[in-house]
Formats: C-alpha cells, structure tokens, sequence
C-alpha cells in the first residue's frame, strides 16, 4: 500500500466543456488533471520549493470510465505515485461521488524555474507528499 497523501481537487464543470453530445468533452480531463496536479505540488510542496520549481506535463493516459455532465460535482483525487530524477509520475482518479469517471496515469518533468532545465527534488521536498512510514516509526 502507498503512503502517497491524497489530495482532494475540486472540479468546476463550465458550459465550454459540454460537447455536441450534452457531456464533457474528452479535452477537459487533460485540463483537469493538469489543474488538479499543480494545486496537489502547491499545496503539499514547501512555498520555497514551488516558488524555484515548475511543472511541465510529459504523458497522460486517460481511461474513460463514465460521461461526465454539466452540474455534476465532481473531486479529483491526486497521488504522487514516485519520482525518478527530475521526473514525477501521479495518478489521478476523477470521481462524481462514488463514480470513477475517469482514470489517469501522468508523468512530468520537473524544471528549475530560472534556468528552465530538468531539476531533480531534494529528498526533503519529496517526503511531503508521502506520509511517514510506519515501520520506521515502530
């Protein structure tokens, strides 16, 4: 089981969104996910590390499960799943209530926000988002 710390995103559906079919068009998830990680690295990152650090998106793999409507509440749940480098790969759930909408694996590379190159996370930026472990605590 990971130790990843969930974190919650709330999605705001806009009339933009709705396609000719009366649902939300597939585009929309990627600005979701896109969205819903970068609020994840704001709230959980230290305020110093996202001020010297940016995100750019490499992958997204997107498994549709359900449509998704107009006024539907709808919660992305985000978790870091490990980092290799200067790269992040999260996971993404996208939920209405109960209901998986859509599934979503997502790599990104990490940029050091004055040279704009590939930057590798110290290890003390990386343990926020990863609850202690609890054999280590025992």
């Amino acid at each position: 089981m990971s130790n990843a710390i969930p974190h919650q995103y709330s999605i705001g559906i806009d009339a933009a969104d709705i396609d000719f079919m009366g649902h939300v068009n597939n585009a929309s998830y990627l600005k979701w996910v896109q969205e819903a990680v970068l609020d994840h690295w704001r709230a959980l990152a230290p305020s110093e590390a996202v001020a010297g650090h940016l995100w750019v998106a490499l992958k997204h793999e997107i498994t549709y499960r359900k449509p998704t409507f107009l006024d539907d509440d709808v919660i992305a749940t985000v978790l870091l799943e490990k980092v290799q480098g200067a790269r992040a790969f999260y996971e993404t759930i996208i939920r209405r209530g109960e209901e998986v909408l859509a599934e979503v694996k997502s790599s990104w590379c990490c940029i050091d926000a004055s040279s704009l190159r590939p930057a590798r996370l110290t290890r003390d930026v990386i343990d926020h988002f990863f609850a202690p472990d609890e054999k280590a605590t025992q």
